[in-house]
């Protein structure tokens, strides 16, 4: 299992338009892909499931990748935590 942390830094939180982005995203692996903020954990290919985290600016999220292809996977979504959200 690979895990990386996130601090969000975009003004508006993880809002419909990145949530449903990291939803396809996700779903093109193999791999389980969840997102974990406090005690609250996502399967990251939900859409509603991740808004419904409410994750705002500034909040620190965990990302979790299990699977066959769990090395690209974590390196694409922490690519893409970094530069959208």
């Amino acid at each position: 299992m690979k895990t990386f942390d996130h601090v969000v830094k975009d003004e508006l939180g993880i809002h419909a338009r990145p949530a449903g982005i990291l939803a396809k995203e996700a779903k093109n692996y193999q791999s389980k892909v969840t997102m974990k903020k406090g005690d609250k954990e996502v399967d990251l290919t939900r859409l509603m499931a991740v808004m419904a985290l409410g994750v705002k600016q500034g909040e620190k999220v965990t990302v979790s990748v299990e699977g066959p292809d769990e090395d690209s996977a974590c390196a694409a979504l922490k690519k893409f935590f970094e530069e959208q959200v």
